[in-house]
Formats: C-alpha cells, structure tokens, sequence
C-alpha cells in the first residue's frame, strides 16, 4: 500500500480542520440575534441566526386605523433591515474561518 506523499497528507488535514471550523461557525451563527428599527423606532424587530424572527415590537402611536399601509411598510422595512444585518454578521463570522474565500452553499 502506498504512502499519502506529505505535502498532500498536510493538505488534507488543513481541509479536515477548516470544515470543523466552518461547522462550529455554522452552529454559532444559530445563536445571531439582531435588531432593527424603522420609522424613528415607531417598529422594532429582531431576527436569529436562523432568519425567524423572535419579537417584533410596534409602538401604539404608529397605529393608525387611517393608514395601515405605513405600518406595514414599516414593519417589512425594519424584517427586511434585521434580515440583511443578520446575514451580514454570518458572512463575517464565515469569512473568517475561511480567509475570505466565498464558498457557495455556506450560507
């Protein structure tokens, strides 16, 4: 039986300990929690590492029975924002287990 030339066994053990990494951040990622606001923080919600969301909060005053359209514009500005916010952070997280380098189907 042949012998894995050295260079390629130390190769193969960096790959082993870059996937373990990149499985820890994977699992540390669950545990994100963001919060965004919207109109002047009338709307606040906060998003996991899992993209749910956990709470929303919406201030009476930005209840108006006249004009529901404007709460909900605010209510999908402030899931949309959390959402971006919280990708952002996991990309973070990832590039730095992987120096940077984009690896497709992470995340």
């Amino acid at each position: 039986m042949s012998k894995i030339p050295g260079n390629l066994q130390a190769i193969m053990q960096q790959a082993k300990q870059m996937q373990a990494k990149l499985k820890q951040a994977q699992e540390d990622a669950k545990g994100i929690e963001v919060e965004s606001s919207s109109g002047g923080g009338m709307v606040k919600v906060k998003v996991n590492g899992e993209n749910q969301i956990i709470s929303l909060e919406i201030k009476p005053e930005a209840v108006i029975p006249d004009d529901v359209e404007m709460l909900q514009d605010m209510i999908i500005a402030a899931c949309n924002e959390a959402l971006t916010n919280v990708q952002n952070e996991i990309k973070e997280g990832i590039a730095k287990v992987t120096g940077g380098v984009d690896i497709p189907g992470l995340f």
